[in-house]
């Protein structure tokens, strides 16, 4: 009994310790933007482009740029996402007159992303980014691809703020203050 109790446990610390370790590679491997508003240079956000789940033109980044832009990294599967959408509508609608804009980057399949979107429209652009909206979101800081995320830049085109996991009034208020 008592080598078996060993034996459990050798094999638990193995598994832990290979946990942390794998854990510790990914983060060190994943590119982590810092605060100096490179980040957006760094990966060239500005020269991306993103397919409409409606169609027509494509979302060109570059075209935001010289207003403050919150962009909102989200997927139909997540329910704090879909919980935020509205209120970041509410915010595009409230502050628009301000400058600013928000590009919501789909990190999901086209049809369950125009299917959500034909039951619940949305005043502000989509992109389509798919499973590449992870590796953008991790170039910007998102280091574990939490959804939602979101990155707030400036009129220059630093990045400003960081946020992971929901965004809420308060936080869109002080935003909005702090970077109009």
């Amino acid at each position: 009994m008592n080598r078996r109790v060993w034996l459990y446990g050798g094999v638990a610390a193995a598994a832990g310790l290979s946990g942390a370790g794998w854990s510790w590679w990914r983060s060190r491997a994943a590119p982590v933007a810092d605060d100096s508003g490179d980040a957006a240079q760094a990966i060239n956000v500005w020269d991306l482009r993103f397919e409409r789940p409606e169609g027509g033109e494509e979302v060109v980044v570059a075209a935001l740029r010289g207003k403050p832009l919150l962009l909102n990294f989200w997927a139909t599967w997540c329910p704090p996402c879909i919980k935020e959408m509205p209120l970041l509508d509410q915010f595009q609608r409230d502050h628009a007159a301000q400058g600013w804009q928000v590009l919501g980057l789909a990190v999901d399949s086209p049809t369950p992303v125009r299917e959500y979107l034909a039951r619940l429209p949305m005043g502000f652009a989509i992109g389509l980014a798919g499973v590449d909206g992870v590796d953008v979101s991790r170039s910007l800081g998102n280091r574990n691809g939490t959804l939602p995320f979101t990155v707030v830049f400036d009129k220059s085109g630093a990045v400003v703020q960081r946020k992971m996991g929901s965004v809420h009034p308060e936080d869109l208020l002080a935003w909005a203050r702090d970077h109009s």
